[in-house]
C-alpha cells in the first residue's frame, strides 16, 4: 500500500498540473497542493473525505471543523454540503489560518484564526468534524455541547478493531469506547480502509 505521501504526490504535483481521479472536486485539490508546498505529510484520507462530503450532503444550518490544518477536512465538506449550509473551521496556527483564508477567500468557507473552543460562539452545528487525536485532548462534554440535537459528530483517525471493547496498541480503546457507548448519542464505527476507520455520532 502506498504511504500518504506517495499517495499525495499521484494526486497533486508540483505544478498546475493535477493527476487525479475525475470524482476528486477542485476544491480538494487546491488544499492538497497547499498541503504538499507546506511539507505537510498528514490530511484527511481521500476515503474519509467522500465520507465527510457524503455526510455533509444531509446537514443543514452551520457544520464546523475543529483543526483546518491545510484546509483538506474543510474541503471535503464544503464540496458535498448544500450552497445554504454554511461551513466553519477554526485553526490555532495563525500562519495555516491565514493561508487558507486566503486560499479559500472566494469559496464560501468560514476560516478563523481561533482555538477550537471559540466554534462555540458559532453554534450549535448539525455537524462538527475532527480527529481522535484532538478528541482526545479537549474536554469531552465541550464536544458535545457544540452539537444540536439532530447533529452528528465525525471522529476519523482510528484503527479498526472487530472486537468490544475495541483494542489499539494492545490496549482498550478507552476514547472510542467511550463514544461508541454514550446513550446520548446513536453511533457507529465505519471501516473506511484497511487500517482507517471513523466514528459517526448522532445526538439523539
Amino acid at each position: 500500500m502506498l504511504d500518504w505521501p506517495s499517495r499525495a504526490r499521484r494526486l497533486v504535483t508540483h505544478t498546475d498540473q493535477v493527476s487525479a481521479p475525475p470524482d476528486l472536486p477542485a476544491l480538494v485539490v487546491r488544499a492538497l497542493r497547499m498541503s504538499l508546498h507546506r511539507g505537510y505529510v498528514q490530511a484527511s484520507r481521500t476515503e474519509t473525505g467522500h465520507l465527510l462530503a457524503t455526510l455533509a450532503a444531509t446537514r443543514t444550518g452551520t457544520i464546523a471543523e475543529c483543526g483546518t490544518g491545510c484546509g483538506v477536512g474543510a474541503a471535503w465538506l464544503r464540496s458535498g454540503a448544500p450552497k445554504t449550509t454554511r461551513v466553519i473551521t477554526a485553526e490555532l496556527d495563525p500562519e495555516l489560518a491565514h493561508g487558507v483564508m486566503d486560499m479559500f477567500a472566494d469559496d464560501d468557507i468560514d476560516v478563523i484564526h481561533a482555538d477550537w473552543s471559540d466554534l462555540a460562539e458559532h453554534g450549535p452545528f448539525s455537524l462538527v468534524f475532527l480527529d481522535a487525536g484532538s478528541a482526545g485532548q479537549f474536554p469531552r462534554e465541550q464536544i458535545v455541547d457544540l452539537v444540536a440535537e439532530g447533529g452528528m459528530i465525525v471522529l476519523d483517525d482510528f484503527v479498526p478493531c472487530p472486537s468490544w471493547p475495541p483494542l489499539a496498541g494492545g490496549r482498550v480503546d478507552v476514547l472510542r469506547q467511550d463514544w461508541l457507548s454514550d446513550e446520548r448519542f446513536t453511533s457507529v464505527d465505519v471501516m473506511v480502509a484497511e487500517d482507517t476507520s471513523v466514528i459517526i455520532a448522532v445526538r439523539r
